[in-house]
């Protein structure tokens, strides 16, 4: 009996969101729209993320958030299990492997695109198997360097963040003369290990890496001339959500914006993003997102009918 049932870990007073006992077919990559601005939302299986870190440490939890964010329109759930703000503690890929597995299979059954967001080649490997369609890779690279041969052999799409160092060294090493055109030169550096390792250049996205050895000072520098990225012929994909350069210009009276009031200002870099054609956005709240993208790629069309 092919009836409805309520996402898992939560009760019908708390989700009325029904999940189909019976698995809807796989979402692929190639049926996404091309219309619009996509937008990715985020899911943390982690006890340490630095916005939603411990809402969806277990499976059911996490579970019912990606439904949450499926429903309300997401395009792609990245899913991670090791948290990468800066100082964050490195978890091993069994530990993380134990927290998103489960949750990309049922993400994938119930019809969602999953990426799979790691830095581990191993992880990303057992995402692919449990059904996720990306790899999502912040390291650029620079974890290990057997990444670059499974997305050659998967032929998944794959994004290339940049990021200077890793998560305690990272904040110390955000130093340019011109943020825009040595992040673009130093993707482009890693861009061609991928392609010489057999990547194909339609696999690849890339992210300017938004507080990946950043200050707010090059954060929005970056955005400012995200135009910069069109030059190494590759989707954009952009991760400003809830990051502290926003919460620093939200200041009020001395104190920062806490990570979930950012959202207003996440939605406002999501419409900018999408009028100057990012391919994506990754988002913690899906719903202002895309209506930001839609209006965006509305304005858009109507500059190009007069």
């Amino acid at each position: 009996m092919d009836s409805l049932a309520a996402a898992p870990g939560t009760g019908p007073a708390t989700s009325p969101l029904p999940i189909l006992r019976k698995p809807r077919p796989a979402a692929k990559f190639a049926d996404l729209p091309t219309d619009r601005t996509l937008v990715m939302g985020i899911l943390n299986v982690t006890p340490d993320s630095f916005s939603d870190g411990g809402k969806h440490a277990t499976a059911d939890t996490a579970i019912a958030a990606g439904l949450r964010m499926f429903y309300a329109g997401a395009d792609i759930i990245d899913v991670g299990g090791e948290s990468t703000r800066p100082g964050a503690l490195d978890v091993s890929p069994e530990e993380e492997q134990r927290r998103v597995v489960p949750v990309i299979e049922a993400l994938v059954k119930a019809g969602a695109l999953v990426s799979i967001d790691t830095t581990h080649t191993s992880t990303a490997a057992a995402g692919l198997k449990a059904g996720a369609a990306i790899i999502n890779d912040v390291s650029g690279l620079t974890m290990e360097s057997e990444m670059a041969e499974l997305v050659a052999s998967s032929k998944a799409p794959y994004v290339l963040t940049h990021r200077r160092g890793d998560a305690r060294t990272m904040n110390s090493l955000a130093e340019y003369k011109d943020v825009a055109g040595e992040v673009v030169a130093e993707l482009a550096g890693v861009r061609d290990k991928l392609l010489a390792a057999g990547v194909s250049p339609e696999q690849i996205i890339v992210d300017p890496g938004l507080g990946f050895a950043k200050n707010d000072a090059h954060n929005w520098e970056l955005l400012q001339n995200l135009d910069q990225l069109d030059s190494l012929g590759h989707r954009v994909l952009v991760a400003a959500s809830r990051k502290r350069f926003l919460g620093t210009l939200l200041t009020v009276a001395g104190k920062s914006a806490a990570p979930e009031e950012r959202d207003a200002a996440t939605a406002a870099i999501t419409a900018i993003s999408a009028f100057r054609g990012a391919w994506a956005v990754r988002v913690h709240d899906v719903a202002p997102s895309l209506d930001a993208v839609k209006v965006a790629s509305r304005v858009a069309a109507a500059r190009t009918t007069h």
